[in-house]
């Protein structure tokens, strides 16, 4: 009998113990309370430095954290330099910017508290910050990531494309845990930034087999576009991907898909394609109407985004330079 409960107790150590190793630390909202209090402020004062000198720069910060996420998880490999540098994918190369900010970030939380904070913490806290001081929704960044050791060069190849369909798309959410209401939700970060002409300029010439555009864009905007980006002139020519609310953060994106507006291919099969009809539509619809509802699953959406195989813990480095791994 004594035999018996000690093998019992026994059993019962190597299931807690089990259960112990299979569980990950979280992400808290208050994980830099004491580490380094003066977190959020630091962070908020260097993205307001970088937006007052350059509008654009709120959505580009925005844009690298989703390209940061979609590849490897929420770690910073972004950042990393190196011959695999995501940065020289063709999805980012030329395209991804806002690292000089990152790195004035970095500096700057270093000299309050060196050593303690994760280059993939900052990113996350800067496009939560760029939302914000742009007019949008504000929401709590759980946090306490760590920051990877290897870039992904290949996988970057592989985000989402602004020529894909939503079904194309949608698979890709998919495969990172994310749904429909994040596919349209976050496609509402579009309502602020640019876009080249190389991105959009084959809705505006032979987009059908007979040569005509994209029946779906509106066809004032098409020939105001086609002057602006000739078919042979400067694909690196930009112009705003939200027409006439071009810095603000709001739901305008969505009235403008509503009225065949959106500028490029991915935006408006959100609303005007067979796949859309049964899934993103309403949901598009709904933002177009209510600007609140629009914020909040953004919202939302973001913190899942931000959720996306963060290393933790022991997993993970804290890097003294956001662009490369300790040595």
């Amino acid at each position: 009998m004594p035999r018996s409960r000690n093998m019992k107790g026994l059993i019962r150590l190597m299931i807690l113990f089990m259960l112990c190793l299979a569980v990950r630390p979280q992400l808290t909202t208050d994980f830099y309370m004491r580490s380094c209090p003066s977190l959020l402020r630091i962070v908020r004062k260097e993205v307001i430095k970088a937006v007052k000198a350059e509008m654009r720069m709120a959505a580009s910060l925005l844009r690298l954290h989703f390209h940061d996420c979609f590849v490897n998880g929420c770690d910073a490999s972004i950042l990393l330099d190196g011959s695999d540098s995501e940065k020289l994918s063709a999805a980012n190369n030329n395209s991804v910017r806002g690292f000089e900010v990152i790195d004035s970030i970095k500096t700057a939380v270093e000299t309050q508290c060196s050593g303690v904070v994760s280059c993939a913490d900052i990113i996350t806290l800067a496009a939560r910050d760029s939302v914000l001081l742009s007019g949008g929704p504000t929401w709590k960044v759980p946090l306490g990531r760590r920051d990877g050791f290897v870039a992904n060069r290949s996988a970057a190849d592989n985000l989402p494309s602004p020529f894909e369909g939503l079904d194309a798309i949608s698979k890709k959410f998919t495969n990172v845990g994310l749904g429909i209401t994040d596919v349209v939700a976050l496609s509402g970060a579009h309502t602020f930034g640019l876009a080249k002409c190389l991105l959009f300029r084959n809705r505006l010439f032979n987009f059908l087999p007979n040569g005509s555009p994209d029946p779906t864009m509106d066809a004032e905007m098409v020939a105001d576009l086609q002057n602006f980006c000739p078919q042979n002139g400067d694909g690196n020519k930009m112009t705003v991907l939200d027409r006439n609310s071009s810095d603000l953060f709001d739901n305008h994106y969505f009235k403008n898909l509503v009225n065949n507006k959106g500028l490029l291919f991915s935006d408006q099969v959100l609303y005007s394609s067979s796949e859309a009809q049964s899934t993103a539509k309403s949901l598009v619809e709904s933002y177009s109407n209510n600007p609140r509802l629009f914020f909040s699953d953004f919202a939302n959406s973001m913190m899942r985004m931000g959720n996306i195989s963060p290393l933790t813990g022991t997993s993970g480095e804290i890097r003294k330079n956001c662009r490369a791994v300790n040595s």
